[in-house]
């Protein structure tokens, strides 16, 4: 057991206790700093005026309109086939950039004809430069804080020509470039979707009033219209990655000296290493793994479409998947389905170790962990099904709540996301039900330091994955006016609950699981959970901010969002280290039993720090990101952090829930598993070496030579057919890792019941 004798434990050291402060300080302090970028970026974001007009008074864009086609989006899915403002799916154009590029090409046409009577490409070389330079002006210049904005003459007539045709885009199927038609739009909701994509690229190139930037920043690159880089974008990326060498020094000084150091009455003795009869609630988990190996072959088999999709974009071998599977729907289930299946493992092997922690099984526990398995399969169908039918445009009423909400990782509807919220808060009160007699045995009055034990830790860490997901629900009842508002939140679910509130619970159970089975010792794995927090909130939080440099938001995201980022990640490789040393000596002197689960819990480590780390800081340095963003790069960053990170805890946290289950029984077999793991890994490799980096790179030199919006045409995607064919092998491979791990689930998931020869340790 954890702790039979818990009021015995030493008090927390001196170390653990700074880092203690420390952590109440740094929540302050970056919560605090979070509040007030908010407030900043409400007042910073792009202003929608009540009209744009044309010099003789006519109404060309309305902000009714504007509001309203955000919504139609949002629910044609259009987040899922394109992006705006470089968030969203690399397949389709960005519509900002390709909207930008035809107003500016439009305006300088009008121009052409109105001053020289001839088309462009009649100009000579100066009669271009005079144009060119006419046309930045009359962009630059709209004023977007006026109520009613004048606009001139060739700029008008651009927007009114352009209108139509993206209705018509909108509306007819075109499966050369794999757009299937937005079913669900009516054509005045088209319309309305046509004036938000014209009104979101105006703001990529509209001055701020009293700057000599747009309000995206610039972004994205396009010299010929005047979008460069600005000042500030120069200036953090040197002092980000002066920051960021000065900061990983410290850290690892700090952990040798301080985290390492070891106490007098340190020892390592592990609780999972001796078994226990099984509880009733612990044998009903079996069917959350076997969902979980379901629906990461989901994901796998959507993800094969989606890059065929790439290469072949009228048909998948012949067949019209166009009309039946679109793009944007396979995205959705590509992107949701990894959510729910790392969730679900994380969320059944926490309820499997409560029991152990809390050293008691509260009545009608097996009750509580079934009504939360089939809310969860509920919430999963239902909004799978939904999202279906709100792309096919068959929900139209009550597609905002029970069809596709539209939002890049949150296409589920509300009503569903809702639901989710309340399954997370369920899972969490639940475990604190379980854990509480060693919670409350662990707390001495006379400090508050003893709040901070790794039990606490755990529990703090779910409640937070349930609390942070509410974020992403603003406004609660009603679709949001401003995108740049929208996605704002929106990160707060994609990157401050994945990548914050996700990593604090993947620092705790990572270091409990390594003190539970005896590698670590319980003042380490409380050091070392204290110190990944202090990173992980200290520059996580603040972090969000290098999503939304390019956005609408102000430019303190560029300082803030730069200058927060990638350390949370190093303890945790520093832990493993420690880990490392303690298995070999086990595994010289006794037979190890988790040997598999640490094994998938070495590889989530590493890909923490390549994917998270490497690449993720390798793309956050604002010069970089400026012409990567939205590029096949990311891709790299995406797949080795989410599966790489977050998949492969998940998946050994239900190995190590499996080998508990098995006792002493010698049926035990690694070989599947370890097989599985390889081939993940593998996959992985194959996909950053064959697919992400050939595409990417040439992707990135592509927006510096020739703009952003050619980067993301099919015109550039037709020059990489070849690296488009080379995703399939890492394909192959990882789906053949999926299926073995499946077989592998079914072969140990039995009715574990009296399979056990120690005593039972409920007290």
């Amino acid at each position: 057991m954890p702790t039979k004798n818990i009021s015995l434990l030493p008090p927390q050291d001196k170390v653990s206790r700074i880092l203690i402060n420390v952590l109440i300080l740094v929540v302050i302090g970056c919560w605090g700093t979070m509040i007030w970028a908010t407030y900043c970026t409400y007042l910073g974001a792009p202003p929608i005026p009540e009209r744009f007009i044309s010099p003789a008074g006519e109404s060309i864009l309305t902000k009714e309109n504007i509001i309203a086609g955000k919504g139609g989006f949002q629910k044609a899915g259009l987040m899922d086939y394109g992006s705006l403002y470089g968030m969203g799916s690399y397949f389709g154009e960005d519509y900002t950039a390709h909207y930008l590029v035809a107003l500016g090409k439009d305006v300088s046409s009008n121009i052409a004809m109105e001053k020289y009577a001839k088309s462009l490409e009649f100009l000579t070389p100066e009669q271009s430069d005079v144009v060119q330079k006419e046309t930045q002006t009359l962009l630059k210049k709209i004023t977007l804080t006026d109520a009613d904005v004048v606009l001139s003459e060739p700029v008008a007539k651009a927007i009114m020509d352009l209108r139509q045709g993206i209705v018509t885009k909108l509306l007819k199927n075109d499966f050369v470039k794999g757009w299937t038609k937005a079913s669900s739009l009516s054509p005045s909701e088209a319309l309305q979707t046509a004036d938000f994509l014209l009104y979101s690229s105006i703001t990529t190139v509209a001055n701020r009033p009293g700057k000599d930037y747009s309000w995206t920043n610039n972004w994205p690159y396009e010299p010929s219209l005047g979008n460069t880089p600005t000042k500030s974008v120069f200036i953090w990326t040197w002092a980000s990655l002066t920051l960021l060498f000065f900061a990983i020094g410290t850290v690892l000084v700090v952990f040798r000296l301080c985290i390492e150091h070891k106490g007098s009455h340190e020892t390592t003795q592990g609780f999972l290493t001796t078994f226990s009869p099984l509880t009733p609630s612990q044998t009903a988990l079996g069917k959350y793994f076997i969902v979980v190996a379901l629906l990461l072959l989901v994901q796998v088999g959507a993800g094969a479409l989606l890059a065929h999709y790439y290469v072949d974009r009228m048909s998948f071998y012949g067949f019209d998947i166009g009309t039946y599977l679109p793009f944007s729907f396979l995205r959705s289930v590509h992107l949701q389905t990894p959510i729910v299946w790392i969730g679900l493992g994380w969320i059944g092997s926490a309820l499997f170790l409560a029991p152990l922690i809390g050293r008691n099984e509260p009545k009608g526990q097996r009750a509580l962990v079934n009504v939360i398995f089939w809310t969860l399969v509920v919430i999963v169908g239902g909004a799978l099904i939904g999202n279906y039918l709100g792309i096919q445009g068959i929900i139209q009423k009550g597609w905002f709540w029970f069809g596709n909400q539209g939002l890049s990782y949150i296409e589920l509807g509300r009503f569903w996301q809702i639901l989710f919220f309340i399954a997370l808060l369920i899972w969490s009160l639940v475990l604190l039900r379980t854990m509480w007699p060693t919670l409350m045995g662990l707390i001495s009055w006379r400090s508050y330091y003893s709040l901070f034990r790794a039990e606490h830790l755990l529990w703090y860490s779910t409640m937070g994955v349930a609390l942070i997901y509410a974020f992403g629900m603003i406004p609660l009842t009603k679709i949001g006016s401003s995108f740049t508002l929208t996605d704002f939140w929106r990160w707060w679910v994609v990157h401050l609950w994945v990548e914050w509130a996700f990593e604090l619970f993947a620092a705790a159970i990572t270091a409990y699981f390594l003190m539970a089975v005896g590698l670590v010792s319980r003042q380490l794995a409380e050091r070392t959970i204290l110190l990944e927090w202090i990173l992980i909130l200290g520059s996580g939080i603040l972090g969000t901010g290098h999503h939304l440099y390019w956005v609408g938001g102000p430019d303190i995201w560029i300082s803030l969002g730069s200058m927060f980022s990638f350390l949370e990640v190093l303890p945790l490789f520093l832990l493993i280290l420690e880990a490392i040393e303690h298995f070999f000596i086990i595994k010289n002197h006794d037979k190890f039993p988790y040997r598999l689960p640490f094994l998938y819990i070495l590889g989530a480590t590493f890909w923490n720090f390549v994917g998270a780390g490497v690449f993720g800081s390798a793309i956050n340095a604002p010069l970089v990101n400026y012409y990567e963003h939205g590029t096949f790069l990311t891709l790299n960053h995406a797949h080795t952090s989410f599966f790489g990170a977050f998949g492969l805890l998940s998946i050994g946290l239900i190995y190590l829930t499996l080998r508990y289950m098995t006792g002493d029984r010698t049926d035990w077999d690694d070989r599947l598993g370890v097989w599985a793991f390889w081939l993940y890994n593998a996959g992985l490799v194959l996909w950053v070496l064959l697919n992400f980096f050939p595409i990417g790179w040439p992707q990135l030199m592509a927006v510096y030579e020739h703009g952003y919006n050619y980067a993301r045409s099919l015109e550039f995607y037709n020059t990489t057919l070849l690296w488009q064919w080379m995703r399939m092998p890492g394909d192959i491979v990882f789906a053949l890792g999926a299926v073995l791990m499946a077989w592998d689930f079914i072969r140990k998931i039995r009715p574990f019941k009296h399979f056990h020869k120690h005593a039972n340790y409920i007290d």
